[in-house]
C-alpha cells in the first residue's frame, strides 16, 4: 500500500503587499471616517456604497490581455459575463453609477464614498495593494462654484479631524491654463507634449533650474546619473517656466502673470477666468489664502483632469527615519473630470471631486499627537469562583448597561495571575475582583491597572498612598466607582 504523503501545514502569513489592522488602528480609522462623513453630510452629500467588483469595461483604464490578464488590477474571467476586476479607485464606479441610474438620480448628484480599493502593483515601504479611499464628488454641474465648494469642504474636513488652521493649505490650479501654455509653445507631437507634462510634474522636486534643464538637453540627478531632456530650445521652454513661477503674493498679480504665460490662447484664458471665479467664491465665504490659495505649480493628474485641480498639503514638519526634518506633504487631491461619464453615455457630463488618503491623514494625526495609535480596552471582571459565573455576568451586564465597555474573563480561571496578565494585554483600565469573602460582605475589589502601570514606572509611595491602585467598594456602587476610576485614568 502506497504511503500517503502528508500535506504541509499552510503558512500563517499575509499575501505580499497586504496587511492586517488591529483594534486601535481600526477604531481610529472608523472615528476619522465618521467625522469626515459628518462634514460631507453637512454639505449635502449622500453616501454611496458600490460593489468591490466591476466589469473591466466600467473600470476603463484596464483592458485584459492574454499574457497578463491581471496587469494593474486583480481581474478574472467569468464563464458567462467576461472579465471583471476588483475596483482600483472609487471614481470609476461612480461614473458607472451616474450613467446606469441617470434617470433616477437628481442632477447634480452629490455623493461621498469610503472603502477599500485594490491595485495589482509592486508593493513597497508604506505602499500596499489594498488601501482605503475617501471620496466626495458632484456629477452634473459645470459651474466653478462646484469646484469651490469641494475646496471649502476639504478645508473644513481637515480641521474637523484635527489638522489645525495653519498646518495645511489647499492649493488650486486649472488644467486649461496648462493646456494654454502647451498651445502657446506650439508643440504638436504627442510624445513631446507628454514629456513636457512629466517634466512639469517634477517642478516641486527640481525647481525652476531643474525644469529648464529637463526641458532642454537634460540634467544629472542626485545620484549622478544623467537624465535626457525633452530637447526644447530655451525660448520654447519660457512659457512653461513662466507658468510654473507665476505665483505671487497677491492673487491679482498671480492672475496677471498667468495671462502673460498663456498669451492669446483662448483655452488658457478660460482656465484663468474659472480660477478667478473660484477664488472670488471662496473669498466670499471667508476662505482666505491662509487656507486655500491659487498655485500654478499644482499639476496633478495631467491626463485625467479637464479643468480645476486641487491638492491639500500639510505644511508642518516631521522627522523622517534618518532624523531629518521634512514637510509632511499631500494628503488629498482632486479636480474636474468632465469626460468620465461620457464613456458610458456618449454625452458630456461634467463632474468634480476630491479623494482623501485615509492612511496618510491618520499618519499625520499621529505625528501631530491628535491620536495615539492606542486605545483603552474593556473593564475586565475576573473569575475567582467558577460556580459564581452568574454573579460575574450580572456585574458585567450592569457595567454594559451603563455604557461602560466590559467583559468577563472566559479563559481558565485557575491561575489568577494569568487573568491580570490578560487584562494588561487587553489594555484594560480596571479589573473587578470578587472572591467568596468579598461576596459575603457585599463588596468588590477594583484594581486600577493604569495607576498600577504608573507605579511600576516609578510612582512614589506617597503618590500611591494618595491614590491607591486597588480599593474595596460596595457591590451596589460598582458602576459609580468604576466610572470614577475611569475618569481618573
Amino acid at each position: 500500500m502506497a504511503k500517503v504523503k502528508k500535506q504541509p501545514r499552510p503558512k500563517a502569513e499575509t499575501p505580499k503587499g497586504f496587511r492586517d489592522y488591529f483594534g486601535a488602528e481600526v477604531d481610529e480609522r472608523n472615528a476619522m471616517l465618521a467625522e469626515i462623513a459628518r462634514v460631507y453630510a453637512l454639505y449635502g452629500f449622500d453616501p454611496l456604497e458600490t460593489s468591490g467588483v466591476e466589469t473591466v469595461e466600467a473600470l476603463g483604464k484596464f483592458l485584459p490581455d492574454v499574457d497578463r490578464p491581471n496587469e494593474g488590477v486583480f481581474a478574472w474571467q467569468e464563464e458567462d459575463s467576461g472579465w471583471v476586476a476588483l475596483r482600483y479607485d472609487l471614481t470609476a464606479p461612480l461614473a458607472r453609477v451616474a450613467a446606469q441610474y441617470r434617470n433616477d438620480l437628481p442632477s447634480p448628484y452629490r455623493r461621498y464614498a469610503m472603502g477599500p480599493v485594490w491595485r495589482n502593483e509592486k508593493p513597497g515601504p508604506g505602499r500596499f495593494r489594498q488601501f482605503y479611499q475617501c471620496d466626495a464628488d458632484t456629477v452634473g454641474s459645470a459651474s466653478p462654484a462646484a469646484d469651490a465648494e469641494i475646496c471649502a469642504m476639504l478645508a473644513d474636513t481637515l480641521e474637523a479631524v484635527g489638522i489645525e488652521r495653519g498646518d495645511y493649505l489647499v492649493r488650486v490650479n486649472n488644467r486649461k491654463v496648462l493646456n494654454g501654455v502647451l498651445e502657446c509653445m506650439g508643440l504638436e507631437e504627442e510624445g513631446q507634449r507628454a514629456a513636457v507634462l512629466r517634466t512639469i510634474d517634477k517642478f516641486d522636486k527640481v525647481g525652476e533650474a531643474g525644469v529648464r534643464e529637463l526641458l532642454g538637453k537634460g540634467r544629472k540627478d542626485d545620484s549622478g546619473a544623467f537624465i535626457d531632456g525633452v530637447g526644447l530650445e530655451p525660448a520654447q521652454a519660457d512659457p512653461v517656466v513662466a507658468f510654473l513661477t507665476s505665483k505671487a503674493e497677491a492673487a491679482e498679480e498671480t492672475f496677471a502673470n498667468l495671462r502673460a504665460a498663456v498669451g492669446e490662447c483662448a483655452i488658457g484664458a478660460e482656465g484663468i477666468a474659472e480660477l478667478e471665479q473660484i477664488a472670488a467664491l471662496l473669498a466670499a465665504q471667508g476662505y482666505g489664502p491662509d487656507r486655500i490659495e491659487v498655485d500654478p505649480s499644482v499639476v496633478r493628474g495631467l491626463g485625467y483632469y479637464t479643468g480645476a485641480v486641487f491638492e491639500a498639503e500639510l505644511t508642518f514638519e516631521i522627522t523622517d527615519e534618518k532624523g531629518r526634518p521634512r514637510q509632511f506633504g499631500s494628503v488629498a487631491g482632486g479636480g474636474r473630470y468632465d469626460d468620465l461619464v461620457k464613456r458610458f453615455t456618449g454625452q458630456a457630463v461634467p463632474a468634480t471631486g476630491v479623494s482623501i488618503g485615509v492612511d496618510r491623514l491618520l499618519a499625520a494625526l499621529r505625528a501631530k499627537g491628535r491620536t495615539s495609535g492606542a486605545a483603552a480596552g474593556p473593564v475586565v471582571v475576573t473569575v475567582m469562583d467558577r460556580d459564581r459565573m452568574g454573579d460575574y455576568q450580572a456585574m458585567v451586564g450592569e457595567l454594559r448597561g451603563a455604557g461602560i465597555r466590559a467583559e468577563v474573563y472566559l479563559g481558565n480561571p485557575k491561575n489568577f495571575g494569568n487573568q491580570l496578565k490578560y487584562a494588561d494585554k487587553r489594555a484594560s483600565p480596571v479589573a473587578v475582583i470578587q472572591g467568596g469573602d468579598e461576596a459575603e460582605r457585599g463588596v468588590v475589589q477594583l484594581k486600577d491597572l493604569v495607576l498600577g502601570a504608573k507605579l511600576a514606572e516609578g510612582l512614589t509611595r506617597e503618590e500611591w498612598a494618595e491614590q491607591p491602585a486597588q480599593v474595596e467598594v460596595a457591590r451596589d456602587s460598582l458602576v459609580a466607582e468604576v466610572r470614577k476610576m475611569l475618569d481618573r485614568s
